[in-house]
């Protein structure tokens, strides 16, 4: 069933969030790595230190694209303590995550990737690297400042403490090695200013910087979808990433909507007679949320599923239009 496909990879959005939170944005596409335009990874041993939280955030973004490393990590939110080994490194320029648990039942997860765009390009339109133009567009929706220093992953550790603007997102708080810029820790906090979930790397092989260059993602223009989202929180843009995969076929409709640090997923799917259909409602996937709605367009049933890391005011909204 189509619907039961749907919960399936809700579900596996949900995990896969969670083993990737200290990521910068990979555009899961394919590529012609000897065609493609690169990011000389080398200049960043040029770069002088970062000056702002600004310039931090966006160091750490490229460093995510540029080092490749071993480590064990601890997850610890709503729904326990897991630990886990991940992995990364850079094949023809190419980017390669994998992540396995280390307790509880056997998953391994693996992701490869470009650099990313910050969303699809016109014409008349240049779209920058995803770090350059997250960097540019999180400043417009969340504060971002320095705290203490401190010691993660027995490495010194710079702080930078990110609060949203409105109530439409969680803050972070991030530990970035002050010699490299990588991400160590993660901290999420919701709008009371509690911890709902800490990722945090436990013991970190010493990274390299990669000796090359790794792939950008080609400007492109935006796919026709004969729907849209009626309503987005301000500043989320819709991702230029290839949704479709083999888990759901061309029936269901999926797009990303980011805002630089937090992301929605957005499944739209005609209901056939006789076709299991998810429940409506609001649905708690770990740290994630989804709402399941039935909805008729153009006189046909369809079944359309939002999901991500969001606090409640963006949920009640969003069951509202």
């Amino acid at each position: 069933m189509v619907g039961r496909r749907i919960a399936r990879r809700l579900a596996f959005l949900s995990s896969a969030a969670l083993l990737f939170p200290l990521s910068s944005a990979i555009a899961e596409t394919q590529a012609e790595p000897s065609q493609a335009e690169r990011f000389d990874c080398r200049q960043l041993a040029e770069w002088e230190q970062p000056g702002s939280p600004l310039e931090w955030f966006e160091r750490s973004l490229w460093a995510s694209h540029c080092h490749t490393f071993q480590a064990r990590a601890v997850r610890i939110g709503i729904d326990g303590v897991r630990t886990l080994a991940l992995s990364r490194d850079i094949q023809d320029g190419i980017e390669r995550e994998v992540a396995r648990f280390l307790d509880g039942p056997s998953v391994f997860f693996e992701r490869r990737g470009l650099i990313g765009r910050m969303t699809w390009s016109s014409d008349d339109e240049e779209v920058p690297a995803s770090p350059a133009g997250i960097a540019r567009h999180i400043e417009q929706y969340y504060r971002l400042g320095m705290g203490s220093d401190e010691r993660i992953a027995n490495r010194s550790a710079v702080r930078l403490d990110i609060e949203p603007l409105d109530g439409m997102r969680f803050g972070q708080r991030l530990w970035l090695d002050s010699q490299t810029a990588l991400p160590l820790k993660r901290e999420l906090i919701d709008d009371r200013g509690r911890v709902v979930e800490t990722f945090q790397l436990t013991e970190l092989q010493p990274p390299e910087l990669h000796s090359g260059g790794v792939v950008l993602d080609a400007q492109r223009p935006p796919p026709e979808h004969p729907w849209r989202p009626g309503w987005l929180p301000e500043g989320f843009i819709d991702q230029p990433i290839d949704t479709h995969d083999e888990q759901h076929g061309r029936a269901i409709g999926h797009r990303l909507y980011s805002d630089g640090l937090s992301t929605l997923s957005l499944f739209v799917e005609p209901i056939e007679e006789g076709q299991e259909r998810l429940i409506p409602g609001l649905h708690r996937l770990g740290i994630s949320l989804a709402v399941v709605r039935h909805v008729v367009a153009n006189e046909h049933p369809m079944q359309v599923v939002v999901m991500g890391e969001l606090p409640p005011g963006y949920w009640y909204r969003w069951r509202k239009t």
